[in-house]
């Protein structure tokens, strides 16, 4: 009988927003992400972040397309995130509890 490895991928996704979590600087963060993402994914995430901030700022789509260099369909994929989701909300929310919504 085959014993289970740590290898599926619910455990993968577990133990990565477990590592995740345990990063308290910044300067870690930036260095963790160089490691598992390539610079055009971090890239690319970090412009659907600033999505994200711009629509929650009550930005058009055509000004966060314009500053982002987003497709529409992406930021229309953002915002549907951002009404109906808890990631971006969530953190923005936290963000702005702290004081830090000007991220």
């Amino acid at each position: 009988m085959k014993t289970k490895r740590h290898t599926d991928k619910e455990h993968a996704e577990k133990q990565f927003y477990k590592a995740i979590l345990l990063l308290e600087e910044e300067v870690e963060c930036r260095a963790f992400f160089a490691d598992v993402c390539t610079d055009a994914e971090v890239a690319e995430m970090s412009r659907r972040w600033l999505a994200a901030v711009m629509l929650a700022q009550g930005e058009s789509y055509l000004d966060v397309a314009e500053s982002t260099g987003l497709s529409t369909a992406t930021i229309s994929r953002v915002s549907r995130a951002l009404k109906n989701g808890s990631g971006y909300a969530g953190v923005l929310a936290r963000m702005k509890e702290k004081g830090e919504e000007k991220a």
